[in-house]
């Protein structure tokens, strides 16, 4: 059931809160959902949130920890004693779970909450993963997993199983994995064969054999071009020589895309880190401050692009009435064909052997964009204007910003991709501020030529 968080029903939580009604506090949670306590947080004062925090059962505790944004998480972790985190939360994780938890504390604190964790092989595991960069597809994997010898039987290959989903406390089977007596991945045992097949010799000859797999060190951008490629619900990882390490489940990687786009996203709006609303007013102007002094320099050089044509704009003052849609024209351009690379690089659909490709495709709708723009101002500011020079000289500029806007839109993005460089940085500000200012001397030159 869907609890509404009403502003009357967040009142009420807070009056049991302060009232210290542990039973009636306990049986509100328990109708909630782990999402909706942890959108809680944020109606919450940490003290409050502490106190409910604690009178969840440790599955429930561990869920709700991990459906917190990050910054909350990390504030709430910080008040909570390491002994509390490992019986809490940790114990209750699945290793990826964990890993992603303890991932931004220091080796100080990490230590002494692995120190308390009761599973010596989950905290090992823990350890392991830990070693992994987070922007890989070992940062990303679990190890929780159900694996079968290949030359088990089909009774004994049940039997495993049933021990393997107790002693992991397994709340979901994606896949069972089947590898070789020296722990490589040689297959995928569909759940249908079991009640198919249910005398099979062995499981060799019923198993999918060479599944799709990926290595421990590939980037997460390729864990997450597979899954979507195949429609997998998980992949397994495997080590060079084809060991199997652990897997990654399609939930985690909705995680990751969302996180990914979310990074993006204000990449492409001039914030050069990750900031949520909530974060203090010093790290959000640190965020923005960048690109806005970058925004102000192309500013500053194109007043003096300006600055160095003010005889002509003295001459012939109807000239600045294009300076915006010169400007404006050149940086929508620039979006529009960035936009469409980095969406291409993104998603794979667009490849480096690609490029020219690309750009003369680009080039071709830039001139059919460029043709229709400047016509139709050339015919507006002919019967309008009444200066057939200063016409002459807006309609060419448009159509040459056009044409090189696109083509500074496509190049960029594909060159910094190829130089590892993450392309969103090309769109919004960086594009829209360097197409003004070629724009601009596009203008410039052009009206210097006709007019003299």
């Amino acid at each position: 059931m869907i609890t509404e968080l009403t502003k009357e029903y967040i009142d009420e939580l807070k009056d049991v809160i302060n009232s210290k009604d542990k039973k009636k506090a306990t049986e509100i949670l328990d109708n909630l959902h782990p999402a909706d306590i942890a959108e809680l947080y944020k109606e919450l004062t940490l003290k409050e949130a502490i106190y409910l925090y604690l009178l969840l059962d440790g599955e429930k505790a561990a869920d709700v920890l991990m459906e917190l944004e990050e910054d909350d998480r990390r504030k709430l972790l910080k008040e909570l004693p390491n002994k509390l985190i490992a019986k809490q939360f940790v114990n209750e994780m699945d290793t990826d779970d964990a890993v992603e938890l303890m991932r931004d504390m220091d080796e100080e604190r990490q230590e002494e909450i692995l120190s308390h964790i009761d599973d010596v092989e989950q905290a090992g595991d823990i350890i392991d993963l830990l070693r992994y960069d987070e922007d890989t597809a070992g940062g990303l994997m679990g190890t929780e997993m159900i694996v079968v010898n290949e030359n088990w039987s089909m009774p004994q290959c049940i039997e495993e199983m049933r021990k393997q989903a107790e002693d992991e406390n397994m709340d979901e089977i994606y896949n069972v994995y089947v590898i070789d007596d020296d722990e490589r991945l040689r297959g995928v045992l569909p759940l249908q064969k079991l009640i198919t097949n249910p005398s099979v010799s062995k499981i060799k000859h019923v198993m999918q054999k060479d599944p799709i797999s990926i290595q421990d060190n590939a980037d997460t951008e390729e864990v997450v071009e597979l899954i979507s490629k195949y429609d997998l619900v998980s992949l397994p990882v495997t080590d060079s020589i084809g060991r199997l390490l652990g897997h990654i489940t399609v939930d985690d990687v909705m995680d990751e895309v969302k996180e990914h786009h979310e990074r993006d996203y204000q990449l492409a709006s001039g914030i050069s880190q990750d900031v949520e609303t909530s974060d203090n007013i010093l790290m959000q102007t640190a965020a923005r401050l960048p690109w806005l002094l970058f925004g102000m320099i192309g500013g500053l050089s194109n007043s003096m692009i300006l600055g160095g044509f003010e005889s002509g704009f003295a001459a012939n003052p109807k000239m600045a009435l294009f300076i915006p849609l010169i400007g404006g024209t050149g940086g929508n351009v620039g979006l529009q064909s960035s936009g469409i690379v980095v969406q291409g690089l993104a998603n794979n659909s667009l490849k480096h052997n690609q490029v020219f490709r690309q750009v003369f495709k680009e080039a071709a709708v830039a001139l059919i964009n460029a043709a229709i723009i400047s016509l139709i101002v050339f015919i507006y500011n002919y019967f309008t204007l009444g200066d057939h020079r200063i016409t002459l000289s807006v309609s060419i500029s448009l159509f040459a910003v056009v044409i090189s806007a696109s083509t500074f839109g496509t190049l960029v993005p594909m060159i910094l991709d190829k130089f590892k460089i993450n392309p969103a940085i090309a769109t919004g500000p960086f594009i829209s501020i360097s197409n003004d200012i070629i724009g601009m001397l596009i203008y410039m030159a052009a009206a210097t030529l006709l007019m003299g």
